[in-house]
């Protein structure tokens, strides 16, 4: 064998995504209780104080009542945060130098990516279903059996896209300022997507700025198999376009990290 042969590295199956290295990231992130508490507890607080308000909370909203329209939009905004979160850890191992240990492996950046990414849903997956028993032990939502599931599911699987944003932010962001500044865009995206005030209760002009923001689209779709309403395609692109940018700023991140050895 060759020198040049010994100094190629192969790049494996998968690009180096395996389950092993997937349940050892995800027992990694479960070992940081303040991150646990802080996205699991709060978004079930918030659902205890505005979801069993009541003045509104048994007024008719679609298939169901205000209850668990509310349910769903805390579930949403505990699963961002988690996902959020998860994928912005990243910023540690940054800083502690893991990016540049990579570097020597063949994982591709792709692949740790989607590792990164599954990780966050993980703890995104406890935060909604943290919401949705209180929900069910509160016994004030109201909403077909098939809606309880069908909304928690969307919730999970489309929080898949803060965890892409997290981990981009947690490569571009300082580490010491990066969940302080998080938390405040995703109050800024929150309040811009209707998450926390319906969009009709602002001007026109928000409005239409409101349907390019990164919650947008996601949730009217989580929203929709309650109120009825049609999935809109500006709703899915939203959430497409979003995505991918997310995506491929981690991704270019992570190349640039890596490079530096």
């Amino acid at each position: 064998m060759s020198i040049q042969d010994l100094g190629t590295r192969r790049v494996p199956p998968h690009g180096g995504f395996n389950t092993t290295l997937l349940r050892l990231e995800v027992r990694r992130l479960l070992r940081n209780r303040r991150t646990m508490i802080f996205t699991v507890l709060m978004p079930v607080v918030f659902f205890l104080i505005f979801g069993l308000n009541a003045d509104y909370a048994s007024e008719n909203a679609g298939h169901g009542n205000v209850s668990a329209f509310i349910l769903i939009s805390m579930a949403l905004y505990g699963a961002i945060l988690a996902t959020t979160s998860g994928g912005a850890m990243v910023s540690i191992e940054r800083a502690e130098g893991w990016s540049r240990q990579l570097r020597l492996t063949p994982l591709v950046p792709l692949a740790y990516v989607a590792v990164k990414m599954l990780t966050a849903l993980v703890l995104g997956g406890m935060s909604v279903l943290a919401v949705y028993v209180a929900g069910l032990v509160s016994g004030r939502p109201s909403m077909p059996v098939h809606l309880w599931v069908l909304t928690a599911l969307a919730v999970w699987l489309g929080s898949l896209l803060f965890a892409a944003f997290g981990l981009f932010m947690g490569y571009l962001l300082p580490t010491e300022n990066v969940m302080q500044i998080l938390s405040f865009a995703l109050m800024l995206f929150a309040f811009g997507g209707g998450l926390f005030v319906p969009l009709s209760q602002f001007p026109s002009l928000l409005q239409t700025l409101a349907a390019f923001t990164p919650l947008y689209g996601l949730n009217e779709l989580v929203h929709a198999p309650l109120t009825g309403d049609a999935v809109t395609a500006g709703s899915v692109a939203n959430v497409v376009f979003w995505l991918v940018v997310f995506v491929a700023g981690a991704v270019w991140r992570f190349r640039r990290d890596t490079a530096r050895v």
